[in-house]
């Protein structure tokens, strides 16, 4: 710590003093200014819903204590302008030398983090950012073609054959404040205005009842569910009643708990047990570490593919006739669908903003698949409502619900309801425990109280229509709707590749158009000796020897073809940021943003034909491809007896 840096710690998703790399770097190097600045107006149509802004107040104060007792206080500003000009201040206040900060990597992120980069390179700031997010790189990991994986399993085994670096980093203890600190006017929690009057004296004085932010809190956490859930948390994890996961989501979302350290943690208690003989344990260990897994997944797809919050990454599914029907949307919101799993998880999402993994599942599944919403519409929900709403993790939980990847739900498959309901709640409890008009309903009609006698009704106190709803679409509507909606996709699609062809229709080109279109991107990577890359960022022009797209030539011409090289700029991306969105209001006044489906985004695709699935009309085609990631977001139920509905499938085309 005997440097003469004058460094800004640029704070944003990384509110942990342990294992944090950019503060880590900021300290041994001489003097510090921890700053976080929050700037509404650069969130747009992100901008955070009422739980997860509540958290992030609790956890900016827990980490403002902690850097206190450093010797060095964060300073909070609210930028009204924006984040450059916020950190601009900064800069001439103190006389910095030095920004550094931990990177981000979904898209409206990078763009931002790219502006601020150039624009502080260019009068002589230095900057830096370090990887505290990820064990690896999303730029690292790719096939041995050098093409990004499009799917979590063959993603996921090459990270578990990759050597790790996983010491974390250690936590400062000790640091230098800046000189001229009080040249600056920071705010105080309060006044950065992440909470209303209306929403501290209600519905946010329960939040703390449950759950208690900050990065020390989230070691805590992290250390009872290692201690106490993991070894039974193969068992425990599909019940939706009760504590059964690790609680971590929020604090993986702000950052307050290193994955390394917890991937860490994990593996050395996994090796203490196999020393004690649990061998039962290693299913446990794998299974939580596959789901951390699915979370570096989010970020790799989401910096690869940076479109993937508004578009499906299967180029098939623009054609797809998502019914646009806000009633029902607003039913499905409120909970008053008539199916009662469906309906109480929506109603705990609601009331608390947190609900079980399976939960979030069935809900979704529900949305797109009975009720046909547009998924972009389901996922803007979540990112509302949710306590750990995470961009990456909701876009990739969404896409695979929906059938948008190639080893996601099948697009034909539709789970019942009731079905689940009797697996995943057998006794009705968590039911009635959210959906009070259901509380005297015994176990054997809780799940399907339209086939209930009505004497059962009457004792129960339920008059289906009026204190309860009917459900809003029958089981066998829900399917002849969705076959319908397939077919009329594939015969778009058709049309679309056939146009194209402009008549010349040969064997080989009927096998691109009965197939998927899959985009890839290519990662060439530099030689070894090359320096150490700062920053990687895609972007379409390759003046400053970015992570250039190219097209290629012959056979791969629609294929995206991406330099690994030192990363500056990132052009014609800012569109993502900003698509229009239309304003509609729910039933109880809180404003909602109904997504817009276009991207000025376009990344070409190169036709696959896995498993030599061929275009029909039927849910059945696509149950034949290659699904590599049947247990992604803990979705392993998808052979279970009675849980898809279906019909005999159409003629294919």
């Amino acid at each position: 710590m005997g440097g003469s840096e004058r460094t800004i710690v640029w704070f944003r998703r990384d509110l942990r003093i342990d294992d944090n790399p950019a503060l880590a770097a900021a300290a041994r190097d001489g003097s510090v200014l921890p700053v976080f600045i929050w700037c509404p107006a650069e969130e747009g149509r992100f901008y955070p819903g009422r739980c997860s802004r509540w958290w992030l107040k609790e956890s900016l104060a827990h980490l403002g204590r902690s850097l206190e007792a450093l010797g060095c206080p964060l300073v909070l500003i609210r930028a009204e302008e924006s984040t450059l000009a916020a950190l601009l201040q900064c800069v001439h206040s103190i006389g910095a030398t030095r920004v550094v900060y931990n990177r981000l990597y979904d898209p409206i992120s990078l763009v931002r983090d790219d502006k601020i980069k150039n624009e502080l390179l260019g009068l002589g700031i230095s900057m830096q950012s370090f990887n505290g997010d990820l064990l690896y790189e999303p730029w690292e990991i790719y096939d041995e073609n050098g093409h990004a994986f499009t799917t979590f399993n063959m993603y996921w085994e090459k990270c578990m054959g990759l050597p790790t670096e996983i010491s974390p980093s250690l936590a400062p203890w000790r640091l230098v404040p800046v000189p001229g600190i009080e040249n600056l006017h920071g705010s105080s929690v309060d006044n950065l205005a992440l909470e209303s009057s209306k929403d501290e004296e209600s519905s946010n004085a329960l939040l703390s009842r449950a759950w208690s932010p900050g990065w020390h809190n989230a070691e805590k956490t992290l250390e009872d569910f290692v201690c106490h859930g993991l070894l039974d948390y193969s068992k425990d994890r599909m019940k939706v009643a009760g504590t059964t996961t690790s609680l971590l989501s929020p604090y993986f979302h702000y950052g307050e708990v290193s994955i390394r350290k917890v991937y860490q943690l994990v593996r050395m208690q996994q090796i203490k047990w196999e020393n004690e003989g649990k061998s039962e344990a290693g299913e446990s260990v794998n299974l939580f570490l596959r789901s951390i897994g699915l979370r570096e997944y989010s970020r790799y797809m989401c910096f690869n593919f940076p479109f993937t919050h508004e578009r499906s990454l299967l180029g098939n599914l623009k054609h797809y006739p998502w019914r646009v029907d806000e009633d029902r949307f607003k039913s499905w919101r409120q909970g008053m669908t008539g199916y009662p799993l469906v309906d109480a998880g929506m109603r705990e999402l609601w009331a608390t903003g947190w609900t079980h993994n399976r939960i979030r599942v069935i809900v979704s599944s529900f949305a797109v698949k009975f009720l046909l919403i547009p998924w972009t519409w389901g996922m803007k929900y979540f990112w509302d409502v949710l306590l750990d709403a995470d961009i990456e993790s909701d876009i990739l939980g969404w896409q695979y619900i929906s059938g948008s990847l190639p080893d996601g739900h099948e697009l034909g498959r539709l789970d019942n309801p009731e079905v689940q309901g009797q697996k995943y709640d057998p006794d009705g409890e968590y039911v009635r425990t959210w959906i009070p008009e259901l509380a005297r309903m015994p176990a054997e009609w809780v799940h399907h109280p339209w086939d209930a006698p009505n004497s059962i009704l009457e004792v129960a106190g339920i008059e289906l229509g009026f204190n309860y709803p009917m459900p809003i679409v029958e089981l066998h509507t829900a399917r002849e709707c969705l076959d319908d909606a397939i077919s009329t996709m594939w015969q778009l699609d058709t049309a679309e590749k056939l146009a194209e062809l402009d008549g010349e229709v040969v064997e080989d080109n009927l096998i691109h158009i009965k197939s998927f279109d899959i985009p890839q991107v290519v990662l060439k990577e530099l030689s070894p000796n090359a320096p150490h890359c700062d920053q990687k960022v895609p972007t379409a022009d390759g003046r400053n020897h970015e992570l250039q797209p190219k097209e290629l030539n012959g056979s791969n011409k629609q294929t995206i073809c991406v330099d690994v090289i030192r990363a500056s700029k990132m052009e014609d991306a800012g569109s993502v940021a900003n698509s229009p969105v239309s304003r509609k209001r729910s039933g109880n006044g809180s404003a909602f943003d109904v997504p817009s489906f276009s991207s000025s985004v376009e990344v070409q695709s190169q036709n696959q034909h896995p498993g030599g699935a061929s275009v029909g009309s039927s849910r059945y085609i696509l149950q034949k491809t290659e699904r590599n990631c049947a247990g992604k977001a803990e979705d392993d139920d998808s052979a279970d007896s009675g849980t898809s509905i279906s019909r005999p499938s159409k003629k294919p085309a």
